[in-house]
């Protein structure tokens, strides 16, 4: 099975994963056409997931699906004959599915709109970034809060957004050697990614600013303010903006 994006041939591919998971492939370069069907099959499975399905997770450019075997190998469908593997089973309801997805569907993203503290102790690394570039503080700043960021996924941290979009001109090698702790909101970029720790945790990434906006959140449900499929804008506030923003959240 396969489509066509700009010319080039997407295969779709399947892979087992263990015995109870399967790995949907839809290509090798990480590109918006490529997550637009991503989300089509997730979005899909999350609103009719298939009897023994237990979850989908999305990747920049796969989708794994985790079955409960048993449940699966009990299906009374025309997916399968008699002692054939889970697996078979599940790729044949999947192709299925993919056959019949309209991924040309314009769905109107949701935009989510983060403040940012660029500089400054929240910004260590931003006089780095704008050298490493040839360019000014305050052109970083521009370029980083005038981009519109696709979130491609979840992952590494709680609420952790992989973002796409980010200009070139702003791009920065990861530090080589990563800090023991990144405060949570701290926004940074390595390589052609930009991206928002949640959590505290370690990391390599280039700080150019800080939000005080929660990405993380626990006790809600979801638990993440992002989700696969949003667009990401940045905009600069000042340092007290963000201090009031932390008062008001408080």
């Amino acid at each position: 099975m396969s489509e066509t994006i700009d010319n080039n041939e997407l295969t779709v591919k399947m892979f087992p994963i263990g015995e109870s998971g399967i790995l949907v492939e839809f290509g090798t370069k990480i590109h918006p056409d490529v997550h637009r069907r991503i989300k089509a099959l997730t979005d899909y499975l999350d609103a009719h997931p298939f009897p023994g399905m237990i979850e989908c997770v999305s990747a920049f450019l796969s989708v794994t699906v985790f079955y409960d075997s048993m449940k699966v190998k009990n299906l009374q469908t025309n997916y399968a004959e008699k002692e054939q593997l889970s697996y078979k089973i599940v790729k044949s309801i999947l192709q299925e599915i993919l056959l019949t997805l309209d991924y040309s569907a314009n769905n109107k993203p949701r935009i989510v709109e983060i403040p940012v503290c660029y500089g400054g102790e929240f910004g260590l690394d931003l006089e780095y970034v704008a050298e490493y570039n040839k360019i000014t503080v305050d052109e970083v700043i521009k370029i980083h809060s005038s981009g519109e960021y696709l979130v491609y996924m979840i992952g590494f941290a709680p609420g952790f957004p992989y973002l796409g979009g980010m200009s070139e001109k702003i791009s920065a090698p990861r530090r080589q050697s990563p800090r023991m702790l990144i405060p949570k909101g701290s926004v940074g970029i390595a390589g052609m990614q930009t991206g928002v720790y949640p959590i505290g945790t370690p990391g390599g990434w280039q700080l150019i600013g800080r939000t005080p906006l929660e990405l993380f959140r626990p006790n809600e449900c979801p638990p993440s303010l992002l989700k696969s499929g949003d667009i990401v804008k940045f905009y600069p506030i000042s340092y007290e903006e963000y201090e009031n923003h932390k008062e008001v959240r408080l």
